[in-house]
């Protein structure tokens, strides 16, 4: 589709005789879709059974008026208060038992059954009431899954609910004994329901034990949007049911819940994440103003994933937000070059967060499109700029495939955070580490599911620090043609969480003849250099025994990447200098195309366009590439927060 412009709006929140010259404005701007409606559910519904969609439908009428298409969310992130008298027990519980309360929002406990069902009945109202409205253009089910900490629960519904689960997937308890290796410390159960939450214990619980409680909350997750995926979809068969996930966040699987969605949409906020994140304080002071420069990317990548190749912003930063430790204000120009960003990376819709900065309640220090005053703030006339320029380029099509891949699994961030074996080993940034390092030449990545069958049509994947192989990896892996990298830790337990008889990687002797047979883990503050120079070993180093060639080892003599063929395992994490190596040693030994790009500035293809943004805090000259046949949007010479837009020769 054409890619185009959205916002969030909140008519309950604003005079109804505001409505009209708010859409009229939207519709002035370039704005297409409008999302509403999905923290309404105490004016849809102020006590039981009182139903007053009349307000709502007519602020449908008032967008549609003006050309707008609606995306209408279901409210169940925020039940009213006589929902939580009405389930007492539909509050979640948080790891050190306690009650969580009402008076913000999400307050509510994914495996209590009786709130599944008020959501699936709000849900089907809603469908009922505003389904065959013409200015309806999508769902959104509910609103940030697990946010704030939500996906876990150890509250009784959830214990109750673990049990069944634990005892369809194993059927007897003796299975389940020997999956966990209850025999360790005496922990062998008798029945399913002696089994407890992995909570308030003395110590750690046995990592399946922990490893499944998080694989049954996930479920969870999945199973309560598919009650409402499935309401939203019988009534129109025909337009995107959509959820916005969020940045940063692993705590469940987001490729099952997408089994029961059209679309992935994320919310994103550059600045807020990374005033948030582990980033070094040199990287955070450098890019406070416009966010790290693969953050983005990497998150626009992995929901086109998520999405079956359909991603949306949902809600895009505008200017600054409320909920970090400190909010910036963006550089001028980056509420542009974000939006444009995400279009080069396959956004249909780029949605901003929100119409009007609200001047009451939580977020009232959250930027808009307009200030409180109706007045408008500099992302609005971005927008507007953005809006123009997707008329004037014509942009349409779907982002171009990559000749990288890599492989991103959320249960190898649940087993690492589990049992990490080093403070702070992570599998999510292993693999952003890796994708930045081919993003810095220019190189269109796409991410896969670890259920991924086939590689091919790509020149190099990448599996970082893979938890346990599934059979579709393993046949994929078999039959891939190209510049494979592994590990490090890839392959180094079994989907029980328990260390493989041919030990880590775990690979047939014929892909790769080598064992871990020992670790190493230290402070990540202590490096060790590799020999030949570019970078160190850090964090992270295993003791190899292999017959594979040793194409670079560190300065006590410990492989760390090993070769054998074109498949590669590397054997340590190292810092950002090791990790570029490598990546150029591969892109070197796959011979795939590359960008000499200026520090800061990224690209990506589209639909026979490259879209090049600057991220620099200063300007940058873009060295014309020969695959290009002029520039559509910008030139050559890209001020800070700039975006070009180049013509392929021939489109990718």
């Amino acid at each position: 589709m054409t890619p185009a412009l959205g916002v969030c709006y909140y008519p309950e929140h604003w005079p109804e005789d505001w409505w009209d010259r708010d859409a009229a404005r939207m519709a002035e701007v370039g704005i297409k879709f409008v999302r509403i409606g999905e923290f309404a559910w105490s004016k849809l519904e102020p006590t039981p059974g009182d139903l007053r969609f009349d307000w709502i439908i007519r602020a449908m009428d008032v967008l549609g008026r003006h050309g707008l298409k609606v995306v209408f969310g279901t409210p169940t992130a925020t039940p009213p208060r006589w929902m939580v008298d009405k389930h007492p027990d539909m509050l979640a519980v948080d790891a050190n038992g306690r009650k969580k309360g009402f008076g913000s929002r999400r307050h509510y406990d994914f495996s209590h059954l009786g709130y599944r069902e008020e959501a699936a009945r709000i849900t089907q109202l809603l469908a009922d009431a505003v389904g065959n409205h013409p200015a309806l253009g999508g769902w959104q089910t509910d609103n940030e899954y697990g946010c704030h900490g939500t996906t876990y629960s150890y509250s009784p519904a959830a214990e109750a609910g673990f049990r069944t689960w634990l005892e369809a997937r194993y059927g007897t308890i003796a299975a389940l004994n020997e999956a966990w290796g209850n025999v360790f410390w005496s922990m062998e159960y008798n029945r399913f329901d002696q089994i407890e939450l992995p909570n308030l214990l003395v110590c750690e619980a046995a990592p399946a034990h922990d490893l499944d409680f998080r694989r049954y909350a996930s479920d969870q997750v999945a199973a309560f949007n598919k009650v409402q995926y499935d309401i939203l979809k019988a009534k129109r068969p025909d337009l995107p049911v959509i959820h916005n996930f969020m940045g940063r966040y692993t705590e469940f699987d987001h490729y099952d819940v997408a089994e029961t969605l059209d679309v992935a949409s994320w919310d994103a906020y550059p600045l807020g994440h990374l005033a948030m994140s582990d980033e070094p304080e040199d990287v955070k002071h450098h890019y406070m103003r416009q966010g790290e420069p693969d953050y983005q990317a990497f998150h626009h990548d992995l929901y086109r994933a998520v999405g079956h190749g359909r991603m949306w912003i949902m809600e895009q930063q505008p200017g600054p937000v409320n909920w970090a430790n400190f909010n910036p204000d963006p550089l001028p120009g980056m509420a542009r070059l974000w939006a444009w960003e995400a279009f080069a990376h396959g956004a249909e819709v780029v949605s901003y967060f929100r119409w009007r900065q609200a001047p009451f309640a939580q977020e009232q220090m959250h930027a808009g499109l307009l200030r409180p005053d109706s007045e408008p703030a500099p992302a609005y006339h971005e927008a507007a700029q953005v809006a123009q320029e997707l008329r004037q380029t014509a942009i349409a099509g779907k982002a171009a495939k990559g000749r990288v891949a890599i492989v991103f699994d959320y249960q190898s961030e649940w087993a690492w955070q589990i049992q990490p074996q080093a403070k702070g080993f992570s599998h999510s940034a292993h693999v952003r580490a890796v994708y930045a390092a081919f993003r810095k030449h220019g190189v269109d990545i796409d991410i896969l599911s670890p259920s991924t069958k086939s590689f091919a049509g790509y020149d190099i994947v990448a599996i970082p620090a893979l938890f346990a192989w599934n059979d579709a990896l393993r046949e994929a892996i078999a039959d891939f043609e190209g510049h494979l990298l592994l590990g490090p830790r890839s392959g180094s337990k079994t989907q029980n969480f328990a260390i493989p008889s041919a030990l880590a990687p775990d690979l047939p002797s014929n892909l790769l003849d080598a064992k871990v047979l020992r670790i190493d883990s230290v402070d990540p503050t202590l490096e060790v250099e590799v020999r030949g120079g570019g970078g160190a070993v850090r964090h992270w180093r295993e003791r190899i025994e292999t017959r594979a060639e040793v194409e670079i080892e560190d300065a006590d003599g410990w492989p760390v990447l090993i070769a054998q063929g074109k498949l590669h395992y590397l054997a340590a994490s190292g810092n950002k200098a090791l990790t570029q190596r490598i990546i150029d040693y591969l892109i070197a030994e796959a011979d795939v195309p590359t960008l000499l790009l200026p520090a800061g500035v990224r690209s990506r293809v589209r639909d026979g366009f490259r879209i090049y943004v600057n991220y620099g805090s200063g300007a940058a000259t873009l060295n014309p590439a020969a695959d290009e046949s002029g520039y559509v949007l910008g030139t050559a010479e890209m001020p800070a927060a700039g975006v070009t837009v180049a013509k392929l020769a021939k489109a990718s």
